[in-house]
């Protein structure tokens, strides 16, 4: 059995976060951030774990458009001028309900790389 079909997709401009509504009653909102550095495309993942190029600076990173794909996937068009790969029900689902998983991956590689997540590569903290 596959993944459940989301029956809500909300994109939420302001806080930068989609909402995916299920049948079942699970909503979960997951940052367009998130959804970017881990495209399914080939110009991120790459064709093996070795090609896959480590996104940067996609901290403030939106969405201009959404289009559904057939029966089985959503295709997400990014301000970044990023839009390729398609991004499966199953796909969705495993990002949005592990997302505390995929953010410690990419927030490690990031800390492992000295790389930045803000455009600029620049941190800004509150005093």
């Amino acid at each position: 059995m596959g993944a459940p079909v989301p029956s809500r997709v909300h994109y939420h401009k302001k806080a930068r976060q989609l909402e995916l509504g299920y049948p079942g009653g699970e909503t979960y909102r997951v940052a367009i951030e998130l959804l970017r550095v881990f495209s399914p495309s080939a110009e991120v993942r790459g064709h093996s774990d070795s090609e896959a190029v480590l996104q940067v600076g996609k901290k403030d990173v939106g969405l201009r458009d959404i289009t559904q794909t057939g029966n089985y996937a959503l295709k997400l068009h990014f301000d970044d001028g990023h839009e390729t790969g398609l991004y499966t029900w199953e796909y969705l689902y495993d990002l949005a309900s592990r997302q505390d998983a995929w953010w410690d991956d990419y927030l490690t590689r990031m800390h492992e790389a000295g790389a930045s997540r803000t455009p600029l590569g620049i941190e800004i903290k509150s005093v």
